[in-house]
């Protein structure tokens, strides 16, 4: 098959034949009436077999030249300084926490003990870093229609222990960014932007609109497959902050002191110049560790997808947008029954789903019952309340570990009444029109 022809010529081969298998065997085929709606699914074509297939040809297996392209792109979509790929969206929160309690930090420096205001309606590994580093989360209650951080409850939240914020955009409608960030800067806190289900949404602040993720001093992505985009698995951490990118290198690379990239050597020029903690002078410098660290780093496959995947962002944000709208149009005749969901004023949602609580006189679990043996997929909005799960039974029964400020009422109301369906960029008009003629039928019954 290759005879005659150099590596160029070959790998050139070897892609064609990947465009037209793609266009052969992954092609999707229309939505017919009794296909399964899902609330996510991957949407791509052949660019991304491609660089895939480039890339594993290369055979370099961990980071290289795709993820420094990534990285680089993923940083002026967002307009941020620094990026770093990672193997997940909770390693990239797990990152920018542990970040946050470098000694290079000096006093503001989170210890074990110190608090951090967060929200117990969402993603449990928006929380699962500060529990298991020994600080303590303070959770605040949540607002409908928006599911967002209530604001109002901020200064009731802190105390002399408080180092930092870290919140949701939830489902893709950003949080109150002017107040929260007014807040933090008040009173001298960390903020760290969970971005990982709402890339692409846009808040108007001080007169200027921004990308979530962007205004925090971290901010964090994942790249799962049900999200806005995908490298299958995959995550992002950014900032703007060149100590903080010095510190999330370095935890993601093994807690190593170097910054060279893997593969080669003595790109700073002083691999055997410097003295470090106890080592003898001109220990190698690619093994001297400052920080307690992991292997977080995802591996150049997965950034060959994305990098693919992102010139696709925009219009997957618009279609979500316009899918949105689309459904928010077609169920407005049912608010008696159903609280819609509503944007975050001064906010360009990039939503990740239609979210919506039952009134009362309307039941959450047999409305999704019919949904489901409809073949349309749901989704409760994560944990519902974080502290009623069993990982929290401990820390309950004994009292410590965690503290809420109020009954968190609302965001129990969302435990047993709310839940979403899908918006995601791949629905097409006959998708969203059974959602919303489901919804209807089930709330006659």
């Amino acid at each position: 098959m290759f005879e005659g022809l150099n590596e160029g010529q070959a790998r050139d081969k070897i892609l064609e034949m990947v465009d037209e298998y793609c266009r052969s065997f992954h092609r999707k085929r229309p939505y017919a009436e009794g296909d399964r709606i899902p609330y996510a699914s991957r949407v791509y074509d052949s660019e991304e077999m491609r660089c895939l297939v480039d890339s594993a040809l290369e055979f370099w297996l961990t980071s290289g030249r795709y993820s420094e392209r990534f990285e680089k792109g993923l940083s002026g979509f967002l307009g941020v300084r620094y990026c770093s790929f990672v193997n997940s969206g909770s390693s990239a929160n797990l990152l920018a926490f542990m970040a946050l309690t470098s000694p290079l930090l000096g006093e503001r420096a989170i210890r074990r003990g110190d608090e951090v205001i967060t929200v117990a309606a969402g993603f449990p590994t928006t929380v699962t870093p500060i529990i298991q580093y020994g600080a303590v989360p303070v959770f605040v209650d949540v607002t409908i229609p928006q599911y967002n951080i209530d604001c109002s409850m901020l200064e009731e939240a802190l105390s002399e222990r408080t180092k930092a914020v870290m919140i949701a955009h939830t489902l893709g409608n950003p949080f109150d960014i002017q107040s929260v960030k007014e807040f933090c800067d008040r009173h001298g806190l960390w903020l760290v932007e969970d971005n990982c289900d709402a890339l692409g949404a846009e808040y108007a602040f001080n007169g200027e609109s921004g990308l979530c993720g962007s205004f925090g001093d971290i901010g964090t992505s994942s790249f799962y497959p049900p999200h806005h985009m995908t490298t299958g698995e995959g995550g992002a951490v950014y900032t703007g902050n060149p100590l903080l990118n010095r510190i999330i290198r370095s935890l993601r690379d093994w807690g190593r002191d170097c910054a060279c990239p893997s593969g080669r050597d003595d790109l700073c020029g002083r691999r055997f110049g410097g003295k470090y903690g106890e080592l003898p002078f001109g220990y190698d410098h690619k093994y001297v560790y400052s920080h307690f660290g992991y292997n977080l780093k995802a591996t150049d496959m997965q950034a060959a997808i994305g990098c693919a995947q992102l010139n696709k962002l925009p219009r997957f944000v618009e279609q979500r947008r316009r899918n949105f709208a689309y459904l928010r149009e077609a169920l407005s005749g049912v608010q008696d029954k159903l609280i819609l969901p509503e944007p975050c004023p001064n906010s360009k949602p990039s939503w990740f789903g239609f979210l919506m609580t039952c009134r009362e006189g309307a039941s959450r679990d047999k409305l999704v019952a019919y949904l489901e043996s409809r073949g349309i997929q749901t989704r409760m909005l994560f944990a519902g309340n974080l502290i009623r799960h069993p990982c929290f039974d401990e820390m309950r029964k004994a009292g410590k570990g965690y503290r809420a400020v109020g009954e968190l009422s609302v965001t129990d109301e969302i435990m047993y009444r709310s839940f979403w369906v899908g918006v995601y960029p791949g629905m097409t008009d006959d998708m969203l029109d059974k959602i919303a003629s489901s919804i209807k039928s089930a709330l006659a019954l």
